[in-house]
């Protein structure tokens, strides 16, 4: 039995679509808000339905042998983990904003302050270009703080830009292209390497068959829950 950790939001339908045309399907596995653990013996598999935030954990730490969550996250948390696969799915892009009426000035030869919930990936992309940084970690509506005057730049995950055009921000810089991935145990890929493997195998072969119409999936989850993702798209 596999045990596969999922994160909540946008990610979910896309991921279960992903299942169910790799030939893995099942119609027991219906999302409602209170359950999280989801075990599947006829597919040998149970499915963890968690914030994207901590699949990499259960993932590192053994409590899933596999988790689907997005890149940005894989790069802001750098946790130890196999990642054999890139899903193409969800895809956006970490990237650097700031007010229109500022965006022809150059500021990056003095310290300048950047909002982001992304404080390690933030850090990191400006010290490489040596540019002396002062960042302020928010959990949501990142695009206020240079609005409000807290921050010069934000640092956030763009999918079609509006959310950004609504607050009169433009994107100036872009740091990093984010997509799904699958993710694996390192201890997992050894114990269960023929099931992991075999996982791997037909979750490639589905992403590379032509994309399809969507059609009703037993897999979708029922909507109503209530939560969303911590996993915002401006």
């Amino acid at each position: 039995m596999l045990t596969i950790a999922l994160c909540k939001g946008k990610l979910i339908e896309p991921t279960l679509e992903l299942f169910v045309k790799a030939g893995y399907e099942t119609a027991k596995l219906a999302m409602d808000s209170r359950r999280l653990v989801f075990p599947c013996p006829e597919i040998g598999m149970t499915f963890l339905i968690v914030r994207p935030a901590d699949v990499p954990t259960y993932v590192e730490y053994g409590a899933a042998d596999l988790g689907i969550v997005g890149k940005d996250v894989l790069l802001e948390q750098d946790s130890d983990v196999y990642e054999p696969l890139d899903l193409g799915f969800g895809a956006c892009r970490i990237a650097v904003a700031v007010l229109r009426e500022q965006a022809s000035r150059d500021r990056l030869s003095s310290k300048i302050r950047v909002a982001t919930k992304y404080p390690k990936i933030t850090e990191r992309y400006f010290n490489q270009r040596g540019v002396p940084v002062e960042i302020i970690k928010l959990y949501g509506s990142i695009e206020l703080a240079p609005i409000v005057g807290l921050a010069d730049r934000i640092v956030d995950l763009v999918e079609t830009g509006n959310t950004l055009k609504a607050h009169d921000l433009v994107e100036v810089e872009c740091i990093a292209q984010s997509t799904a991935r699958l993710i694996v145990n390192r201890a997992s890929l050894k114990l269960k390497h023929q099931a992991v493997s075999e996982l791997v195998k037909k979750l490639r072969a589905a992403c590379a068959q032509p994309q399809q119409s969507r059609k009703a999936s037993p897999l979708v989850p029922s909507r109503g829950t209530g939560r969303k993702s911590r996993r915002t798209r401006t």
